[in-house]
């Protein structure tokens, strides 16, 4: 799963994920270049720019994500009169944007342009179902507002003094957030009882006693770097413990006031979109964003139907081979509760992680000819928030290269965090997964930073999912219980297409889905709930996963029947992985274009 951060507290920023890139697996003419710097090329440059430009403006926490420090003592405006601002600024962009010559552009930048419009057009539909009146759920939001700081470089005075800043801010922020929860109340668009009673949890780690105890303090409690002298440090300290005593514990108690006397009692009682006044269309529009097709939510729920039904035939054969005679359920049982396949402590775990990761990574030569040159690290989920998340996470790096991509594991009761998923599961959050995607997308440096930077869900989800089976190729899954570990985890994402559409489209209600779960999967019990009520928070993101996959794997099986001996899995995956992230329709033309270009020189 991508960025916690970045998908929680920047929703919005989902807007970023339907853009696209020239065709892969070939340069770009030079002839291309030379067109998109005339007329209308200079135009349509000029718009992606200054939309940069002012995406960085408007989403500072976003900006300083990516290392730009321009707005490091700053959040976003979230209020309501700037939500009605920023929908206006697309409206204008949409003209902008007619009124640049399509037929004028190079092809690479056409491209570029219709699924810009694409996108634009889909942020503007979006606005209608108000999903920006859902600004706290139990996996983020202003509660958690402190981890931004693991993202960011404390070396200077300065980078101290806008953290500090920032803290003065966040009374306004989180008087915001209250705002568009009463909205949210009046407008029937909010989150069930279920999840969101997980909250009040986390708005007590904000409400401390003593400054130094509260998570908004750790930059200033890590020790600073030598070059800021020894007054100056103290002078700092004295500043954040006096806004955090002052500004930021009033604020969460404020907070905490309003959401557990009104805002949780007023929160749905039982599961799923369809509850909201235009629940029906606002599901089917993520399904469609989130998966880049046309599938309805009914289409979506029979392919995993049948995905479950294939997936436990497979369950079945490895069963076989280690001499299990029982039923799955009985097997899933052994697997979550035998002692043999878990850790003892957290750090045991954390090592264990760090070490699978450094198995990974010589193994990549074998099926990949690029690699990013961006490295990676594996580290903690802050255990504030650990009870309450995934199993991991993975966080980009900074755009200038001052941070590493950032594998998070989560630490919390180790002895739910079975040894059997570990591979498959770095091998998604890490390498090559996201952080070789993500990283190599990064590096792209000719694209546009809307594409360098943002993505589709259905590409890169899909392509971790995806980058799990090639295990297999990299001879990682060296025993049968990490290769069931493998199959659990692509079961997992099949399981998904069942049970968030069931919840949202047909009205399933949650311990029907935990159930469907266990039944289908080893994923111990803890995990199962936290997946669960992801989904009831998250509507369609959890769709993308198994959608992507199974088109990566459709295109490389067509490739290699066409192909035959000539076809290179490396070549392949340079070809699916050049072009940044895309939509499905894209990748599967880029894909036969280069089965096209490689026929055509074996007749040369």
């Amino acid at each position: 799963m991508r960025s916690k951060w970045k998908s929680l507290t920047l929703a919005v920023l989902a807007a970023l994920l339907i853009f696209n890139a020239p065709p892969a697996g070939a340069q770009r003419p030079q002839a291309d270049a030379k067109a998109a710097k005339g007329g209308a090329g200079v135009m349509l440059h000029k718009l992606f720019d200054e939309e940069w430009e002012w995406t960085m403006q408007q989403y500072p926490t976003f900006a300083s994500s990516l290392g730009d420090r321009r707005f490091n003592d700053r959040w976003e405006d979230a209020g309501l009169e700037a939500v009605e601002r920023r929908q206006q600024h697309r409206l204008d962009t949409q003209k902008r944007l007619r009124s640049i010559e399509r037929a004028r552009l190079a092809p690479a930048d056409q491209l570029n342009y219709d699924l810009f419009r694409k996108d634009l057009e889909a942020d503007i539909e979006e606005y209608k179902f108000r999903t920006y009146l859902l600004p706290i759920n139990q996996r983020g939001g202003v509660q958690t507002a402190n981890e931004l700081a693991e993202l960011l470089r404390f070396q200077t005075v300065k980078d101290y003094e806008d953290w500090t800043a920032r803290l003065r801010a966040l009374p306004r922020l989180l008087d915001q957030t209250i705002e568009l929860m009463r909205e949210g109340v009046r407008a029937k668009i909010l989150w069930p009882k279920v999840t969101q009673k997980r909250v009040p949890a986390q708005i007590d780690n904000q409400i401390v006693a003593r400054a130094e105890d509260s998570p908004f303090y750790k930059p200033f409690a890590a020790g600073f770097p030598d070059t800021i002298p020894a007054p100056e440090q103290e002078r700092l300290r004295r500043d954040a413990r006096e806004v955090i005593t002052q500004s930021v514990v009033p604020a969460y108690r404020k907070l905490k006031e309003y959401f557990v006397g009104e805002y949780l009692p007023a929160s749905f009682d039982e599961v799923g979109i369809w509850q909201w006044p235009n629940g029906g269309e606002a599901y089917a529009f993520q399904a469609r964003r989130y998966t880049t097709t046309d599938l309805t939510p009914q289409q979506i729920h029979e392919k995993g139907l049948s995905e479950v039904a294939r997936i436990r035939a497979e369950m079945q054969k490895v069963m076989t081979r280690v001499g299990f005679k029982g039923t799955h359920k009985e097997f899933f049982k052994k697997l979550r509760t035998d002692d043999q396949f878990y850790y003892k402590t957290p750090q045991e775990l954390l090592d264990a992680y760090r070490a699978v990761s450094k198995q990974i990574d010589p193994n990549l030569v074998k099926v990949f000819k690029t690699l990013p040159r961006m490295p990676y690290g594996v580290t903690p989920i802050p255990k504030e928030s650990a009870p309450d998340t995934t199993t991991a996470y993975y966080n980009q790096p900074a755009a200038d290269g001052s941070r590493p991509g950032l594998y998070y594991v989560n630490l919390y009761k180790p002895e739910t965090r079975p040894k059997w998923e570990m591979m498959a599961l770095s091998l998604h959050e890490a390498v090559p997964g996201h952080h070789l995607q993500i990283s190599r997308a990064m590096e792209l440096g000719e694209i546009p930073k809307f594409r360098r930077y943002g993505g589709y869900t259905a590409f890169i989800e899909g392509w971790g999912l995806y980058a799990e089976s090639l295990g297999e190729e990299m001879g990682l899954y060296d025993d049968p219980y990490s290769k069931f570990g493998q199959l659990t985890y692509e079961m997992w994402r099949a399981v998904r297409l069942v049970v968030d559409t069931g919840m949202h489209h047909m009205k399933w209600d949650r311990q029907r889905a935990i159930t469907y779960f266990l039944d289908n999967a080893a994923k111990t019990e803890q995990d199962i709930v936290n997946e669960i009520d992801r989904y009831i928070t998250n509507p369609g993101q959890a769709l993308a996963y198994k959608i992507g996959e199974l088109k990566l794997k459709e295109l490389r099986a067509r490739a290699a029947r066409e192909l035959g001996p000539r076809f290179d899995i490396r070549e392949f995956h340079d070809v699916v992985l050049g072009s940044g992230a895309v939509p499905l329709d894209v990748l599967e033309r880029n894909v036969d274009e280069w089965i096209r270009s490689e026929k055509q020189r074996a007749t040369k």
